[in-house]
């Protein structure tokens, strides 16, 4: 058999983003059949094609008849450029880990939960064990604390309501008085820490940060016999973070 040099190709794939485009360059929508005839494809494997391509969302079918790209597509224009903006700052946060040789990690508060947005760590730098997710632990980080010290006073009653401030080690805050306290009076304000209070054996150090509107937080995870180096890494962490604030702003 003669052999094959060129990428393997799936027709049908080929065929449903050639419907795609088509369906993208009508803004006011249009049927089947002009559709079908635009790219090339029998009637009938247009209809299939974009039957599905209307259950999973990616094109929607409007009452007269025509089809309009769906929303689908926008959330994966939206994560692409999210994808985007993070892709700008990975060498800051890479620098940041190869200068203290500590992993990094970059969160944002979104609908009501802290998430982990990125975390560039290395064989040398590794990430702290996420044994328990970071939206039932922001009490315990000193990444969730920055969240939570930013935050007005009815988004942090809102916040701890819905979440249980479970005991992860011996030296986890768990009174909800108490942790605001100690928020409102860290003393290395405007930056935040955890003294093994998520994992034993590791402290981490926080600073906010922003994407936008929306609130964050930039930190860094190291052993805790390296305690004495925070003040030297909240020193770094500061106009980092400032920079990292500045390039999420940025429009794509």
């Amino acid at each position: 058999m003669p052999g094959h040099d060129g990428p393997t190709l799936i027709g049908s794939v080929q065929r449903a983003f050639r419907l795609l485009e088509a369906v993208s360059a009508h803004a006011n929508g249009a049927p089947a059949k002009q559709l079908a005839r635009e790219t090339g494809l029998p009637l009938a494997t247009a209809y299939h094609l974009l039957r599905t391509l209307v259950y999973d969302g990616y094109v929607r079918k409007l009452d007269d008849g025509v089809f309009v790209l769906g929303d689908r597509l926008q959330t994966l224009h939206t994560r692409g450029s999210w994808q985007t903006l993070l892709s700008r700052i990975r060498p800051t946060l890479a620098a940041l880990r190869d200068e203290f040789g500590t992993a990094t990690y970059l969160t944002f508060y979104e609908e009501g939960e802290i998430r982990v947005a990125e975390i560039v760590d290395g064989p040398r730098a590794p990430r702290v064990d996420l044994w328990v997710g970071f939206e039932d632990a922001g009490h315990a980080t000193a990444l969730g604390k920055s969240v939570l010290r930013e935050l007005d006073d009815d988004s942090r009653q809102d916040y701890l309501s819905r979440h249980h401030l479970s005991d992860l080690t011996p030296r986890t805050i768990t009174s909800a008085v108490e942790l605001l306290r100690r928020l409102d009076t860290s003393p290395v304000a405007p930056a935040v820490t955890d003294l093994e209070e998520y994992s034993l054996g590791t402290v981490c150090v926080a600073v906010p940060v922003y994407s936008g509107n929306t609130l964050g937080s930039l930190g860094v995870s190291l052993p805790a016999d390296r305690i004495s180096r925070i003040e030297e890494i909240r020193a770094r962490l500061l106009p980092t973070a400032g920079r990292v604030t500045r390039s999420l702003s940025l429009t794509i």
